[in-house]
């Protein structure tokens, strides 16, 4: 069952990829999306389809980018994907959810 779910989620975000990467484009501020590292590009486009989808609070879809950054990425990953993110979900739903301390804490560690 989690695997189908994950399939799904998966399949959704790959089919929204356009809208988006166009989000990803505007709030990735001097990245090239074909620049990025393909783990965080990834990342960064099933966390804004949660984003988009409205179905997940911001908060959560942010923290879990985060912990894939930090389980699959590089140590400097976390802090730009929830740049990133904090920037799309401020357009999206007009404020930014405040960062969630625990996880940058986690990032600060593994650095």
């Amino acid at each position: 069952m989690i695997v189908d779910g994950a399939l799904k989620m998966l399949r959704l975000a790959f089919d929204d990829r356009t809208a988006s990467d166009e989000l990803l484009s505007r709030h990735a501020r001097r990245w090239e999306l074909p620049r990025l590292a393909l783990v965080d590009r990834n990342i960064l486009r099933l966390a804004v389809h949660e984003l988009r989808a409205g179905q997940t609070p911001p908060k959560v879809a942010i923290s879990e980018a985060l912990r894939l950054a930090r389980e699959f990425s590089t140590a400097e990953s976390p802090r730009f994907v929830n740049g990133v993110l904090d920037a799309v979900a401020k357009e999206l739903h007009g404020q930014a959810p405040k960062p969630d301390e625990d996880a940058l804490e986690e990032a600060d560690t593994t650095e």
